[in-house]
């Protein structure tokens, strides 16, 4: 009998509910993901990575292949959960997408420098979101260590 291949986990950390909305369309149109979940800050995205609190059952809650990641959320924002999972020996080699609003020189190098793989500013249009996504997932989910890239700055 011939194992299925697991399914592909995104996990998306963002506090802003219509960007998780967005999101979540263009994976539907692109049909990458088939489970894409959703944590709202800092906080609760290493609860998740060290499957704690609410996440402690690792079946329910396993490890994602990718993570999209704001910089801009409360109690614990993107730059000190990037900071911390990319410390940790288990959880580094997680792609992550830096998936923001900020267009700051600064967070993107900080970006670059903590390890994240890619930098994307977010889009108000819904075309490029799902056109930029699409490449940028194909790519990191075939390849982990595609090099650096910036987009949409």
């Amino acid at each position: 009998m011939e194992k299925q291949n697991p399914s592909i986990v995104v996990l998306m950390a963002d506090d802003d509910e219509d960007d998780c909305f967005l999101v979540e369309s263009a994976f539907q149109e692109m049909g990458i993901a088939r489970d894409l979940r959703f944590v709202g800050d800092g906080r609760e995205l290493l609860d998740y990575l060290y499957n704690e609190g609410d996440f402690a059952d690792p079946d329910k809650y396993p490890k994602p292949n990718l993570i999209l990641l704001d910089l801009n959320m409360p109690r614990i924002d993107g730059r000190e959960a990037l900071a911390a999972i990319k410390s940790n020996p288990q959880l580094k080699n997680i792609p992550i997408l830096i998936l923001t609003t900020s267009r700051e020189q600064r967070d993107i190098e900080l970006s670059k420098q903590a390890g994240a793989s890619s930098f994307l500013s977010k889009s108000e249009a819904f075309e490029d979101l799902t056109d930029v996504l699409s490449k940028f997932c194909t790519a990191i989910l075939h390849n982990p260590n595609v090099p650096f890239q910036v987009i949409g700055c």
